[in-house]
């Protein structure tokens, strides 16, 4: 796996806060913020406060999907593709 710093912890590292961030801090996007993805992060926060806090929902489910993933995986649809969304 070709990383930006060349350091294959650094999918690994990337994959495990992210998904940590999103399982604590899904609700207020911290996990996308963190992922470089600012209006995801703001779409996160806007959600959540629309649905009084029921949003948060989905900053969970994200960060279990980036922990279920392999580092590569991760690497690919996140960092390098940006996937907004699941």
């Amino acid at each position: 796996m070709t990383t930006p710093n060349g350091n294959p912890q650094y999918a690994s590292d990337k994959r495990i806060i992210a998904g940590v961030l999103g399982i604590v801090l899904g609700g207020l996007g911290i996990h996308r913020f963190y992922l470089g993805d600012i209006t995801g992060g703001i779409l996160r926060i806007l959600i959540t406060i629309v649905t009084c806090g029921l949003g948060a929902v989905i900053g969970l489910v994200e960060g279990i999907l980036y922990l279920t993933k392999s580092d590569e995986e991760f690497y690919q649809i996140y960092v390098v593709d940006k996937r907004a969304w699941f």
